[in-house]
């Protein structure tokens, strides 16, 4: 007699392959819809999305061949080739891009950062450029990057003009802290505080503290001569001058004193041309026309 062999098993294995194909379906379809839905919000292009893509793909696969080569103890070959494999499929330097100038020439920045020009990626050793362009005399800091595929970005921080430094041939704008930025022509000066004498460059930071120790008085304060490598005279737009002792404290000690009487006795656009304070607490005033010193000391004349 034949038998006949049930097929239920059969049946119910087919029907779970076909639930788990569905279930597939259902997933990618999922998928699917929230990649394009994403890709759809974002401001780029099919063809914009497809350079991102092998953008990635690419970079993926430099970095992977990079971090092989170093685990198998060839890094100077695996720079080499990496370079080369990165700037066949297009990741060399063909744009700079400079930000955050506004005084200073970009044609100085330019000038070094076009030597990085058609350089593979990889080898466009950023941190050597940056300290090239901290030599500029206007760069306080850089910061250098490099965005795939082939731009070089720069973005500068520009010193800040503080004061004109008079020198024996020209007129040299500075920032607070004495450095030299460029030459500046007397009608460009303006108001800006006028510094003089030798080595009076490298006091600017101290001639700062010195007067922010007086707010009121500093805005009356047109020139600053360091005299004999000890202390500073005081020019005011008056035309008056103001003798300082030598020393930090004893400077600042004196000014505050002057700062102080001047409020009490408006010396400042008075008849006195000159007040000498280096040997405190006296203040010697010299009067045009006048052979004798006035003298005083404290606080009152």
């Amino acid at each position: 007699m034949a038998r006949i062999k049930r097929g239920g098993q059969g049946v119910r294995r087919a029907a779970k392959a076909s639930n788990r194909a569905a279930g597939a379906r259902r997933a990618r379809a999922k998928t699917s819809g929230f990649i394009d839905g994403a890709m759809s919000i974002l401001p780029f292009t099919e063809e914009q999305w497809s350079r991102i893509w092998l953008a990635a793909i690419i970079g993926g696969a430099v970095a992977l061949a990079w971090v092989i080569a170093n685990l198998a103890g060839v890094p100077a070959m695996a720079h080499a080739q990496v370079a080369l494999l990165a700037s066949d499929a297009g990741f060399e330097v063909r744009h700079v891009r400079v930000t955050g100038t506004s005084r200073m020439d970009e044609r100085q920045v330019y000038a070094r950062a076009l030597a990085q020009r058609d350089q593979p990626m990889p080898q466009v050793d950023v941190e050597a450029l940056r300290a090239e362009l901290l030599e500029l005399p206007w760069v306080a800091d850089a910061r250098v990057s490099v965005q795939l595929p082939e731009t070089l970005a720069i973005d500068i921080i520009e010193r800040t003009p503080h004061a004109v430094l008079e020198k024996p041939d020209r007129l040299m704008l500075i920032d607070a802290s004495g450095v030299e930025l460029e030459p500046i022509a007397r009608d460009k000066a303006g108001e800006r505080l006028r510094i003089s004498g030798p080595g009076a460059a490298k006091q600017v930071p101290a001639l700062e503290t010195l007067l922010d120790a007086v707010p009121a008085l500093r805005p009356q304060v047109e020139a600053a001569e360091w005299v004999g490598n000890r202390r500073w005279n005081l020019t005011f737009k008056t035309g008056q001058v103001l003798a300082l002792p030598e020393g930090a404290d004893e400077s600042a000690s004196a000014l505050v004193k002057f700062a102080r009487i001047d409020g009490q006795n408006r010396l400042i656009g008075g008849k006195v041309a000159t007040f000498d304070m280096r040997a405190p607490p006296r203040i010697y005033m010299r009067v045009p026309g006048r052979g004798d010193r006035i003298e005083f000391e404290g606080a009152n004349p």
